[in-house]
């Protein structure tokens, strides 16, 4: 192998195979003679044909910071009266953020709270969120981030897998469930939120439930943050520190809690901003949500490692977003395809609600590229596609600012970008070997990014994390200029009378219907095929199609057995809060007797 800097090019002293040496040569010299043209040695992954794709910035060698909390402290320190975080109306700078999460951490040391300590943070994008967040770190805790609509029984497998010390959560959550989920797990600090906090609007459109009296049973995480108390000291993690106990999304099965470490989460948030045209102090907008690891990489510790202002809107509803942009005019943001499709498909959205983007982008779910397009069409930018999991602390690819992603021009799938430069992306087979560039296999990622394991599942990490790699369970290929596809999840692929047919493939046809919003194709049982492709579709607004349009539509662009046999149309798609549609739950819906909506098509 050929050996490389960290920007690609060949160190001094290296040669390239089938060059010629130079310096002296003939009898008494130690340097072989030149060496004869030879066969070009086939291209190998840890080559990282992708480092071409990127500019010399983006490829340069990068000095993260320990955490994001000491990230945090050097803007504080730079820029204390610079705006941290927006919420509608309401405003803290970096210097009463600092003060404010220092109190929080003493408040919590106080209680007995140690370090190592789970603390788990079930709220919507608010402020008290990253208040709560920096408090934990400062007191030298791990954080559990809860998604705030699980319900009691996902919640409660949280709490006990995690341990957790310290819980902080709404007032609204803690009297309606929480409180009597809380007496059997191992909680025994409870800090809760008013999320009408901070803010003067109450936008009813996400704001708009009642305030309640402050629990009487619980401490008040914004009237502790109020009292000044210094945070505990010598408690400031290492890079290699857990921060994060990431609990995966549960599409295929019970989450796992991925042990994100600071310096995964430094590693990630340096390389966004570097790799980004974004000014110092920049608005980021939350589109994602913050529980999820692309919104707390890609956003927040993003935002914080350029000093920028963090931009919260409680949750996602597109009308709230749209009057966000034209207020705060952000710079960039990221969010799910299934976001993207929401806010084009708003009818007050105008190009102006975009103008102020320098980067758009795409992760956690995949974009098909009529998306992209129609997007563009639309609304002037062009959205930008990425790829990650909670496993590699989210981003391990994605197109750079600079350019834009190819199409396959066989399947038609839009690439997810390239890989940064601190990792190894490889396309392999069963046994973990190479598969050649051009053909398909299961992606497996390698790099600083990548977590350490599982929280206390030593099998799992062992199946997942073989000598340290990620083995993702997605299907994907990479061409020989490094950018990589992503076909589809391993388990999610429908075997039709013998061929393999990947449900990404069709649902990216449907895309293209002008009609079409929402797309997510399963495999359902077939006494002739073994497996029939089904899809569910949800419509765009004031849009028409019924079922055989859309299954004849496919058919005339897919091979007879890829294309869906029913299709069945609903108001929505479910989905994870992170915006992925979940397969699984269409999966298990049971088949209604007489369907309306359906079309059965006669056999090939």
């Amino acid at each position: 192998m050929t050996e490389r800097t960290a920007d690609g090019s060949i160190p001094s002293g290296s040669v390239r195979p089938g060059s010629t040496q130079t310096g002296p040569t003939g009898p008494g010299s130690t340097r072989p003679g030149p060496t004869p043209p030879g066969p070009t040695p086939p291209l190998r992954y840890v080559d990282k044909p992708w480092l071409a794709q990127l500019t010399a910035a983006q490829r340069s060698v990068i000095h993260p910071p320990t955490s994001v909390l000491h990230a945090f402290r050097a803007a504080a320190d730079r820029a204390p009266h610079h705006p941290a975080l927006v919420y509608f109306d309401g405003r803290l700078s970096y210097g009463e953020t600092d003060a404010l999460s220092d109190s929080v951490a003493g408040h919590l040391a106080a209680r007995g709270l140690a370090r190592g300590d789970r603390v788990a943070i079930m709220l919507q994008n608010t402020p008290q969120f990253v208040i709560a967040l920096l408090a934990a770190w400062k007191a030298g805790a791990i954080v559990v981030p809860v998604n705030p609509m699980y319900k009691s029984g996902e919640i409660t497998h949280v709490l006990a897998d995690a341990a957790v010390s310290a819980l902080v959560c709404s007032d609204r959550a803690w009297e309606s469930f929480l409180r009597e989920t809380a007496r059997t797990s191992p909680v025994r600090i409870v800090l809760t939120v008013a999320e009408h906090e901070l803010q003067t609007r109450d936008d009813p459109r996400v704001l708009g439930f009642e305030r309640l009296p402050r629990p009487a049973d619980t401490d008040d995480l914004l009237a502790v943050a109020r009292q000044g108390l210094p945070a505990p000291a010598e408690r400031d993690p290492v890079a290699s520190d857990v921060a994060l106990i990431s609990y995966t999304s549960g599409t295929s099965g019970t989450p796992k809690g991925a042990m994100n470490a600071h310096g995964n989460i430094t590693v990630n948030a340096e390389r966004q901003r570097v790799g980004h045209p974004l000014a110092e102090g920049a608005g980021y907008f939350a589109l994602a949500p913050l529980f999820h690891i692309t919104g707390l990489v890609c956003e927040l510790a993003a935002c914080v490692a350029n000093m920028g202002t963090l931009i919260l809107a409680y949750r996602f509803e597109p009308g709230v977003v749209l009057d966000a942009f034209a207020e705060h005019r952000p710079a960039y943001t990221v969010g799910p395809s299934t976001a993207f499709m929401a806010l084009a498909a708003h009818p007050a959205a105008t190009p102006d609600h975009f103008s102020s983007f320098a980067v758009l982008s795409s992760g956690g779910a995949p974009v098909p590229p009529a998306l992209v397009e129609r997007f563009r069409a639309a609304f002037g930018p062009y959205l930008r596609n990425g790829y990650g999991l909670t496993e590699c602390t989210a981003p391990c690819a994605s197109v750079p600012p600079e350019k834009e992603a190819p199409v396959d021009p066989v399947s038609g799938t839009l690439s997810v970008g390239v890989p940064g430069p601190d990792c190894v992306v490889r396309i392999v087979d069963e046994t973990g070997g190479d598969v050649p560039f051009g053909e398909q296999g299961e992606i497996a990622v390698r790099g600083p990014q990548v977590v350490s394991g599982y929280w206390k599942l030593p099998e799992a990490t062992a199946e997942t994390f073989p000598d340290g790699e990620l083995r993702t369970g997605d299907i994907g290929f990479m061409d020989t200029d490094g950018w990589l596809y992503v076909v589809d999840r391993k388990k999610d692929m429908i075997n039709a009378s013998g061929f393999k047919v990947w449900p990404r493939e069709v649902e990216d046809v449907l895309y293209t219907h002008p009609a079409v919003r929402e797309a997510a194709v399963v495999g359902i049982p077939d006494a002739y095929r073994g497996e029939s492709v089904k899809a569910y579709v949800a419509l765009r607004p004031g849009a028409t199609a019924d079922p055989a349009e859309l299954a004849a539509y496919c058919a005339e662009r897919l091979a007879a057995y890829k294309y869906p046999r029913r299709v069945e149309i609903l108001p929505d798609l479910p989905k994870t809060t992170s915006g992925k549609i979940l397969r699984r739950e269409l999966r298990s819906r049971r088949e209604k007797a007489a369907e309306t909506t359906t079309a059965d098509t006669a056999e090939d």
